[in-house]
């Protein structure tokens, strides 16, 4: 199986995990049971070993196409051939229906006799563990070796045939295929669920496929639904609300960062990694996005994860940069050296040596959320504001100090400009939520370090040969991170410095619409061979400043011209190449919740700009 582009893909979840189909019917990426549990279908990351779930056209030459059911995450995948017209709706049911981790598929008969393929074979644990398969009547089991608890069941409504390891050219048990061929408006109901061998098959199976594709369709528009949002580019703000929305983990209120992991961010390049897991920076600006939105669940759930992370904390007021979607705090590095990587991009790594890294930033985004949430949501409780306050005491104690930063670099501690730029966000959020509710607090002392700080960034960070704001002390670097400055309202978006800066950074990072984070082999070393990718995040990063300093024409064109580089369903992974192709893992929150930011800050000044031309 040749691999398909990134943005090939279509995402569906429930809350819980999350799955990736492709154009072409294969579901081809899915963990069970969490976002971060070993692969159960893995073909994206190995073609041949992997393992996927297709169901798609039985001949070649049929044209693909795919959407969401609109205000959804249920997925329609369309295929158009001379002699018929099929179709399969995806989804993962959600909410109070029987929840095993199903995926359902919806196959239906469109136009004409239309043949349609069968494809169903699991690789459990990472492709690491081999299976056996149980037929019986109308369903069959793959069960893991060693694992029963972990067994698939696949319900399916048509005869499947197992075909040998030997002959599907993967080893193993094998795969169960089939084909089948549907008229108009005939349908077939597959089913795939995580339940132990032996499980009850439930009565009237084709009826709860029924019954759990409206109910799901009805979740996720009853959400939608409670957005207060009304401004510009509503379709593709709430796009990617509902992207972000599949990445918040129900039972847990912990975020993931992305969908996936190991995809590459250069094609046969070395930078993969794993994104699977709930770094305090992402999941903080994406519940913040949410907020602005009008879905406040997302943040409660997510704050109190987080305060449950202090009280397991050494350290009073101390966080690590990630954990594991269920707070686990080790994420010690594996590579899977047997896959060959999306298009032999290796190494596949699993877990993230980052998570003991120094990055100071983390508390500069909490204390963003914080603030939003006691404005907005509710007002922080004692306890949490304890924790808070114990953090702002060590923030004031070692903002000083060289860290990774926010890209991680493995290259050895700098002291960075982003970082101090969010230490004395943290303190800035800190005395205001303070101030709002006259918390006990040593205000005095915070203030003075909040103005040390910046005082310290205009000094240190200033570079009058480049004129710009620089990546670390002492270098000559520009970062897209220096974008943020004018966005939490640490200088003004018309100061002439940072002017300059934006400007610098448009002639060196800016290629038409998209924005390098910086310029690898200029930067800090991240000890890592190869290029990247443009990030999509600071690409919308750029446009809000735009929209700040009053370039709104510019940001506006800019904005649209991102909308070109959004696949067919309006996601973006983290990266793009040269040509527009997705890079890196795929969706990525903090690309949509740029997208969002951008969009409600476009969106104001527009209108700001309509109220003053009708005025005139």
């Amino acid at each position: 199986m040749a691999y398909r582009p990134i943005e090939d893909y279509g995402l569906i979840g429930d809350l819980h995990t999350v799955a990736l189909v492709a154009l072409d019917g294969s579901l081809d990426y899915l963990c069970l049971p969490d976002f971060d549990s070993p692969t159960v279908f893995g073909a994206l990351l190995d073609s041949s070993r992997g393992g996927s779930f297709r169901i798609g056209p039985a001949t070649e030459g049929a044209r693909l196409k795919q959407l969401y059911l609109p205000d959804t995450n249920v997925l329609l995948t369309r295929f158009l051939s001379p002699d018929g017209v099929g179709e399969v709706v995806d989804f993962m049911p959600v909410g109070t229906m029987r929840h095993t981790h199903a995926v359902v598929r919806r196959v239906k008969g469109v136009r004409g006799r239309f043949r349609f393929a069968l494809r169903c074979g699991p690789r459990f644990d990472y492709a690491r563990i081999e299976h056996r398969i149980e037929q019986r009547p109308g369903e069959v089991f793959f069960v893991p070796e060693g694992r029963e608890e972990s067994a698939l069941r696949l319900q399916t409504p048509v005869a499947t045939r197992i075909e040998s390891g030997a002959a599907s050219g993967t080893g193993g048990a094998g795969d169960v295929v089939a084909e089948f061929e549907l008229g108009p408006d005939q349908t077939a109901d597959f089913v795939l669920e995580a339940v132990p061998p032996g499980t009850a098959t439930p009565a009237a199976g084709p009826r709860w496929a029924e019954r759990a594709f409206r109910h799901t369709c009805a979740f996720w528009r009853d959400w939608v639904r409670s957005s207060t949002y009304t401004g510009r580019w509503r379709e593709e703000v709430l796009r990617s609300a509902l992207a972000m929305k599949l990445l918040t983990s129900v039972r847990h209120g912990s975020i993931a960062a992305a969908a996936t992991f190991g995809l590459p961010e250069l094609v046969g390049g070395e930078r993969n990694w794993d994104y699977r897991y709930t770094w305090i920076r992402d999941g903080s600006l994406t519940a913040a996005a949410l907020v602005g939105l009008g879905f406040h669940e997302e943040a409660r759930g997510f704050v109190r994860w987080v305060e449950q992370r202090y009280r397991e904390s050494e350290e009073p007021g101390r966080l690590q940069i990630m954990y594991g979607i269920d707070g686990r705090h080790e994420l010690d590095e594996e590579i899977l050296s047997y896959l060959e990587g999306y298009r032999g991009s290796s190494p596949v790594r699993v877990g993230n040596g980052a998570w003991n890294q120094l990055q100071l930033d983390i508390y500069g985004e909490f204390l963003m959320l914080a603030d939003l949430y006691d404005e907005r949501v509710e007002p922080v409780s004692h306890q949490l504001w304890g924790h808070l306050r114990d953090s702002l005491e060590w923030v004031a104690a070692n903002w000083r100090l060289p860290d990774e930063g926010i890209w991680e670099t493995r290259g050895g501690r700098q002291e960075f400009l982003y970082a101090r730029l969010m230490c004395w966000v943290a303190l800035d959020r800190g005395l205001r939520i303070a101030q709002r509710r006259s918390l006990p607090a040593p205000l005095e002392k915070w203030l003075d370090v909040r103005d040390e700080i910046h005082t310290e960034i205009h000094r240190a960070f200033w570079n009058d040969r480049r004129k710009a704001f620089v990546q670390h002390r002492g270098s000559f670097t520009l970062d897209a991170a220096s974008l943020l400055m004018p966005i939490v309202g640490f200088v003004s978006p018309v100061d002439p410095h940072w002017t300059a800066t934006l400007r610098a950074i448009e002639e060196t990072l800016v290629e038409d619409s998209l924005v390098y984070r910086y310029r690898t082999g200029e930067g800090a070393s991240d000890g890592l061979n190869g290029t990247e990718g443009t990030f999509c995040m600071c690409s919308y990063w750029f446009i809000q400043c735009l929209a700040m300093a009053g370039q709104t024409e510019k940001a506006e064109l800019f904005f649209e011209k991102m909308h070109t580089y959004a696949n067919h369903l309006g996601l973006y992974a983290e990266e793009m190449d040269g040509t527009g192709r997705n890079l890196g893992n795929y969706p990525q929150a903090f690309t949509h919740l740029g997208l969002v930011s951008a969009a409600m800050c476009l969106d104001r000044a527009l209108s700001y700009e309509g109220r003053g031309r009708t005025a005139a």
